[in-house]
């Protein structure tokens, strides 16, 4: 059973949601890459459609557009996606994942590119509010 977290931008209100997919809305995934298009009705977004943009596999290995295929390699790195260098000319050998999604992966981002009739906000406001309660509930009080 496929099941991973979809992290989806919205750049118009610079706000992430997260989404908890599985079953066969995750297969809608499966086998996509870095740049590719997704129905957003797939994942209960009626409308959207989202344009994968990375993603990481179960040991936190990070996706890179770069690389085809879906296999995982340690390539050389001098910057970008899986190495950030402090000094200049630095490079180091690092673990990375290719373009392509596979059942391994654990988080997908995705941003929004085509918006539908219903904000994305009142798909959420629900799951907020419960959040929110128990929070509420866990903290001990002060005195």
């Amino acid at each position: 059973m496929v099941d991973f977290k979809l992290v989806l931008s919205d750049t118009k209100a610079g706000r992430a949601y997260n989404v908890s997919v599985s079953g066969g809305a995750a297969s809608a995934f499966l086998g996509k890459r870095v740049g590719d298009e997704v129905d957003g009705g797939s994942v209960g977004l009626g409308g959207y459609r989202m344009k994968i943009s990375g993603g990481s596999d179960r040991n936190g290995n990070p996706m890179r557009g770069d690389l085809p295929g879906m296999a995982r390699r340690r390539l050389l790195l001098s910057g970008g996606i899986g190495f950030h260098p402090r000094l200049e000319g630095e490079r180091r050998r690092k673990m990375v994942r290719g373009n392509e999604i596979t059942p391994d992966f654990v988080q997908v981002n995705a941003v929004v590119s085509a918006y539908g009739e219903k904000p994305l906000p009142e798909y959420f406001k629900k799951e907020e509010k419960e959040g929110a309660k128990e929070e509420k509930k866990e903290r001990p009080r002060k005195r």
